[in-house]
C-alpha cells in the first residue's frame, strides 16, 4: 500500500471546482502556462488559507495565534474520548462497536458510489499497476513498516493492553490471524474507494491521475473533498466521509490512551482506583500539547511530529521487543506458554519469523532508512537544523529508557560484568526459585543446592 501511496505526489496544480461543480483546472493551467503564474485549487486555498491560515506563519519558529475554532473542535474530541474511557473497558467496549463498524459501512457506500463514476476504471487500473521502482527508495520501506504498525498496533502497547482483559485460554492465534487478514483486506478495499474517485477526477479534468492526486493530509482534506463537491448530493457524501474520519481518529485515540491507562493502572494501583481523575489529567495534557497544532503555523508542528514521533522510535522499540522475546525469554518458552493457553504450539514458520526474520527485517529497515535520511521539508518550506534536532529528541524520548534502564541495571547489579549480563538476561521466572532447607524448586524440576540453612544442620 505504501508503494502505491508514493505514486500520489502532486506535480501540478490541483483541481478547481466552482459553485456549479464545473472543473476548471485545465483552463487555469493553460492560462498559467502563458503568463508563468501558479494556480492552486479552490479546495487547496480554503484548506491552507481559511482553515490552517498557513499564510500567516513564516515557519515553525512563528506559530502565531491559536485558532480557537480548531481548539474547540479539539476539546470536543477529547471530551468524547474522556467519557468513552473514564469508566474503563465497560464503556469503551460499547463505544468501539460503533466507531469500529461505522467506517466499514461508509467504505462500502463510497465504494459503490465510486465505481459508478465515469473514469473510475482508469483509477482502479492505475491502482492495480504499482510502480515497483519506488521499492528502491528508503522512505518507502520506513513508511510501509510504520503504516503496518499504525494499522495493526504492535509496538504501541495497544494489543497488550486490550489482550490483558481476555480470558487466559482465549485463542490468540486465531485473533492474530483474523486481525491481520481484516486489516489487509480493509486497506485493499480502501484503495479501490480512493482510486475510483481519483480516476473520476482525472476524467473530469482531462489530466493524468498522478497530476490530480497528492498524499497525506492533502488527499483527505483537499483532493477527496474536491471530488465529492462535484457529485450529486455532495452534502451527504461529505457528511459521511468526515464522520468516518472522526470515528477512525476516535478509535486511534481510544487504543493509544487505553494502553497508557492500563499499563500505569497495573503498575500503580492508585491510578486504577482513581481512574476518572487520571483519565481527565491525561486528556487535559493531550489538549494542552495539541494547542500547538491549533495555531496558525500549527501544521508545521504537526508535520514535525508526524515525521519523527512514531517512525524510527517505534521501529527501534519493536526491534528490542522482538530480541527480548525471542532471544532472552526464549522462543521455545514463548511457544510453551502459547500452548498452555490455546492447546497447541505455533509451527516452525512462526518460530523462524520471531527469531530471525523479524529482527533482521527491522534492522534492515532502520539502517536503510537512516542511510537515505533527508532533512524535513513541507512544500517549499525547509525545516531549520534546530527543528530537525528537536524531531530527533522527540523520537529518542520514547525509546531512551530501553538502553537507559539496561545501563542502569548493569551498573547497579553486583558481580562481574559477565555475571551481571547473565543474570539480567535470565527471565524473571527463573529467578523466582524458593530455597527451603537446601532444596530449590521451580516449575520444571527439584534439585539439591547448598544453602546457609543446610550447612547449619
Amino acid at each position: 500500500m505504501c508503494v502505491l501511496r508514493k505514486r500520489l505526489r502532486a506535480s501540478a496544480p490541483q483541481l478547481d471546482v466552482d459553485a456549479n461543480g464545473t472543473v476548471s483546472a485545465a483552463a487555469m493551467d493553460a492560462e498559467a502556462s502563458d503568463n508563468g503564474s501558479h494556480y492552486t485549487s479552490a479546495a487547496s486555498e480554503y484548506f491552507n488559507r481559511a482553515i490552517l491560515e498557513l499564510h500567516e506563519s513564516a515557519g515553525l519558529h512563528d506559530l502565531g495565534i491559536v485558532k480557537w475554532d480548531m481548539a474547540l473542535c479539539l476539546l470536543a474530541v477529547y471530551l468524547i474520548c474522556y467519557f468513552s474511557l473514564w469508566k474503563g473497558i465497560s464503556t469503551s467496549g460499547k463505544v468501539v462497536w460503533f466507531t469500529a463498524l461505522f467506517p466499514y459501512v461508509v467504505l462500502l457506500i463510497l465504494l459503490v458510489r465510486g465505481v459508478t463514476l465515469p473514469g473510475s476504471a482508469d483509477g482502479i487500473r492505475y491502482y492495480l499497476s504499482p510502480n515497483f521502482s519506488a521499492i528502491s527508495r528508503p522512505e518507502v520501506w520506513v513508511d510501509a513498516a510504520t503504516q503496518v504498525f499504525f494499522s495493526l498496533g504492535p509496538g504501541f502497547g495497544v494489543l497488550l493492553a486490550y489482550a490483558s482483559y481476555n480470558k487466559y485460554h482465549n485463542n490468540v492465534y486465531k485473533d492474530a490471524l483474523l486481525t491481520s487478514v481484516i486489516n489487509s483486506a480493509t486497506s485493499f478495499v480502501a484503495g479501490f474507494v480512493i482510486f475510483s474517485v481519483l480516476g473520476y477526477m482525472a476524467h473530469a479534468s482531462g489530466k493524468p491521475i498522478q497530476e490530480v492526486a497528492t498524499e497525506g493530509p492533502g488527499l483527505v482534506f483537499i483532493v477527496y473533498p474536491a471530488a465529492i463537491a462535484t457529485m450529486p448530493g455532495s452534502i451527504f457524501w461529505a457528511l459521511i466521509f468526515f464522520m468516518m474520519l472522526l470515528t477512525l481518529g476516535l478509535d486511534s485515540s481510544f487504543g493509544g490512551s487505553e494502553a497508557i491507562i492500563t499499563a500505569l493502572s497495573d503498575e500503580f494501583p492508585i491510578v486504577g482506583k482513581n481512574r476518572e481523575i487520571f483519565v481527565a489529567c491525561l486528556f487535559s495534557l493531550y489538549f494542552l500539547v495539541g494547542l500547538a497544532s491549533c495555531t496558525q503555523g500549527g501544521f508545521y508542528f504537526f508535520h514535525l511530529l508526524d515525521r519523527y514521533a512514531a517512525g524510527y522510535s517505534m521501529l527501534f522499540a519493536v526491534l528490542f521487543e522482538s530480541i527480548a522475546v525471542s532471544w532472552i525469554y526464549g522462543t521455545q518458552r514463548f511457544c510453551d506458554d502459547i500452548k498452555d493457553m490455546i492447546g497447541f504450539s505455533p509451527g516452525v514458520y512462526w518460530r523462524v519469523c520471531w527469531r530471525f526474520v523479524a529482527p533482521a527485517f527491522l534492522m534492515f529497515i532502520i539502517v536503510y532508512g537512516l542511510i537515505g535520511y533527508e532533512p524535513l521539508t513541507y512544500d517549499e518550506y525547509v525545516y531549520p537544523a534546530w527543528a530537525n534536532l528537536i524531531g530527533w529528541l522527540i523520537a529518542g524520548s520514547s525509546i531512551i529508557m530501553i538502553p537507559g534502564m539496561a545501563a542502569y541495571k548493569l551498573l547497579t547489579t553486583p558481580g562481574t560484568f559477565m555475571q551481571r549480563l547473565k543474570y539480567l538476561t535470565t527471565p524473571w521466572r527463573d529467578h523466582q526459585i524458593a530455597a527451603i532447607n537446601g532444596v530449590q524448586t521451580d516449575s520444571t524440576q527439584i534439585r539439591l543446592a547448598s544453602s546457609p540453612q543446610a550447612d547449619d544442620v
